[in-house]
């Protein structure tokens, strides 16, 4: 309690206002959380198939699937998540997120950024230089590189589908290229394993490679690069060379040194071996580390236009069930969870009444998310859908405010500036933190 609060306190008393009421109407102090690692279902998942279930809905509405018991009594959430029930203390549901946009593009850019995007002309929007920047970009920009790496990284892929290979959002936008976080877009690379392109040729030990680096240095000092475009080539050179010659900071990408039980435990496949590398990278001082899931063809992410069930059961949520489970699990045993925002999202929900082939259409009247640690409130349900999931009916929480949540844990507010290359400042924070979560 400051100063400030005790004057207002003191000046709401005539008005018959207390200072329980003045602190509750009070804005929240900004967590100081150290880093967030976003997973992302690229495609939308159905809200019903997932932490929002309707049981006494119609079948039509209901679907196949029941609720099951949380650890948290009174909370239920899908059967197919049997894992994450478990840990549903220490993770709050998000259940009345909206944003209004059935379009892909449009709830990529919401989630990522928790702004709408740039006017477009026609179709899904893809990346521009125009857009907001996502909120690794923004992190990148204000906590800066760490350890020598890089303070925002996404993995295994972009978030794209066969029709769109990168929609907008995921990019520092407006900050500038300097900015944006590091992409692993080799669709052939495992994670975990080395990385193409980030190892040194065969035979070139490190004395070779420090010197082909000082050789590379004397050359170009003899004529400084003077247009933006060679110093922006000559900045990710450098960044190049620090993959090479800093072999011990790189090696969160790697698990070849992890216990077998713990990639046991996240799932030996695309997504499990990611979150278990953001995980590693977030021990290493990266900021923000989004890991989408790794399919982007619709028939094998979460846009499930059609076999909506049997997608959820047998390909889509065994793998989230056990990795983010284990992620959570991963976080608490090391003491990283209070230090660590996990969020869960993906760009919409999915129509309350299955389409006639079997499957549920996009919906960006209602979603649900998820938001754990960081010093965020777990083992709570915010806001309502209707009795069909299909319109929030208690508590609304536009996706600017869950992002805003994000942000808050984070350190930063309403009042968080970041700066474009121009030196233009500009406000990125413009949802509200949800209040039951502070």
């Amino acid at each position: 309690m400051n100063r400030r609060t005790f004057l207002q306190a003191g000046v709401l008393a005539p008005l018959g206002l207390s200072l329980g009421q003045t602190l509750a109407s009070a804005p929240a102090r900004a967590g100081r959380a150290k880093a967030c690692i976003l997973l992302y279902m690229t495609g939308g998942p159905a809200q019903h198939e997932t932490f929002d279930p309707k049981p006494d809905a119609p079948s039509n509405i209901r679907g196949e699937y029941q609720p099951i018991a949380t650890s948290v009594p009174g909370i239920r959430i899908c059967e197919l998540l049997p894992m994450l029930a478990q840990y549903a203390q220490h993770y709050s549901i998000l259940r009345s997120v909206f944003h209004g946009s059935d379009t892909h593009g449009v709830g990529v850019h919401y989630n990522m950024t928790g702004l709408r995007h740039a006017p477009r002309r026609a179709g899904e929007p893809q990346l521009d230089r125009r857009d907001p920047p996502c909120i690794g970009a923004v992190v990148r920009q204000l906590r800066g590189d760490r350890n020598r790496l890089p303070a925002a990284v996404q993995l295994p892929r972009p978030i794209g589908d066969q029709n769109n290979a990168m929609w907008g959002g995921q990019h520092a936008g407006f900050l500038g290229p300097r900015y944006d976080p590091l992409f692993i877009f080799d669709e052939t690379w495992r994670p975990g394993d080395p990385m193409p392109g980030f190892t040194a040729p065969p035979g070139v030990d490190g004395p070779r490679q420090v010197g082909r680096s000082e050789l590379l240095t004397t050359v170009e000092n003899r004529r400084p690069a003077d247009s933006a475009p060679e110093r922006e080539y000559e900045r990710f050179q450098q960044l190049a060379f620090d993959v090479l010659n800093s072999g011990r900071a790189w090696r969160a990408f790697r698990l070849d040194d992890e216990p077998r039980r713990n990639l046991e435990r996240y799932g030996d496949n695309r997504f499990g071996r990611s979150c278990l590398v953001a995980r590693r990278l977030i021990e290493a001082g990266v900021g923000l580390v989004t890991v989408p899931w790794v399919f982007k063809q619709s028939e094998q992410n979460f846009d499930t236009h059609s076999r909506n069930f049997t997608k959820m059961k047998h390909m889509l949520l065994p793998p989230v069930d056990r990795a983010f489970s284990a992620l959570l699990e991963d976080l608490i045993q090391r003491g990283m969870l209070d230090d660590t925002v996990v969020a869960w999202t993906g760009e919409f929900g999915r129509t309350p009444r299955i389409n006639g082939s079997a499957g549920r259409d996009h919906w960006g009247r209602v979603y649900s998310t998820v938001l754990a640690g960081g010093g965020l409130r777990g083992g709570r349900v915010v806001g309502r859908s209707d009795a069909q999931g299909g319109v929030p009916a208690d508590n609304p929480v536009h996706v600017s405010d869950f992002v805003a949540t994000i942000y808050h844990a984070l350190g930063y507010d309403s009042s968080t500036r970041v700066t474009d290359p121009s030196g233009r400042p500009h406000f990125v924070v413009q949802g509200r933190p949800v209040a039951e979560l502070i």
